[in-house]
């Protein structure tokens, strides 16, 4: 259901979208984690030592609308004038877990959450400040987020082989051990689940 949104979407609102990257269930993956974290300061200076490669840092506004499957957001970041429509489906498991992810460019996102508005109900919006970081083929995520506080996320894109998903899942864990993170502060819910429960 979801994903035939993705194909009209562009017939609904004309030149308001366009499809930007198709990750097909069958072909490609994330595989991601996430911890909740108390000094970012310190996982700087891990990342440093690592030499990973800081490409920027963003403000970031999440509206989530509700949907009968999967979770489907909408990302405004502050300075772009495009927006991104995201739905995914992953599985609330902490530790490595694997995602299947849908992205649609909006170049009108006020025009856009007007129509949303009308056609789907809001579920919560997630407000958050995100560094991230390239390590490897490895996005490291260090993530302020208002109401919830500091979390690290990280997300490797995978082909949807066994045996690439398994090892994706590995360095993910290497990584984590390296970075100092304890995997009793992983968190397997997503943000805006988070904060629906607080």
């Amino acid at each position: 259901m979801l994903q035939a949104l993705f194909v009209f979407l562009p017939m609904l609102t004309g030149r308001d979208v366009e499809m930007e990257e198709t990750l097909d269930v069958s072909e490609h993956r994330l595989v991601e984690l996430k911890a909740k974290v108390e000094d970012h300061n310190r996982l700087r200076q891990e990342l440093q030592h690592l030499q990973a490669h800081l490409s920027g840092i963003h403000h970031q506004v999440d509206t989530y609308y509700k949907v009968p499957e999967g979770r489907l957001k909408l990302r405004e970041t502050e300075g772009k004038e495009k927006a991104e429509l995201i739905y995914y489906e992953r599985d609330d498991a902490k530790g490595p877990k694997e995602s299947t992810v849908f992205i649609l460019r909006i170049r009108k996102p006020e025009n856009f959450k007007t129509l949303f508005d009308i056609i789907l109900k809001k579920k919560i919006v997630v407000d958050k400040r995100r560094e991230i970081y390239d390590y490897r083929g490895t996005q490291i995520h260090l993530d302020v987020v208002e109401g919830l506080g500091q979390f690290v996320e990280l997300e490797r894109k995978t082909p949807a082989s066994i045996e690439d998903i398994r090892k994706s899942k590995k360095d993910l864990e290497e990584l984590i051990r390296r970075l100092g993170i304890e995997k009793r502060n992983l968190v397997s819910e997503s943000y805006s689940d988070l904060i629906s429960s607080t």
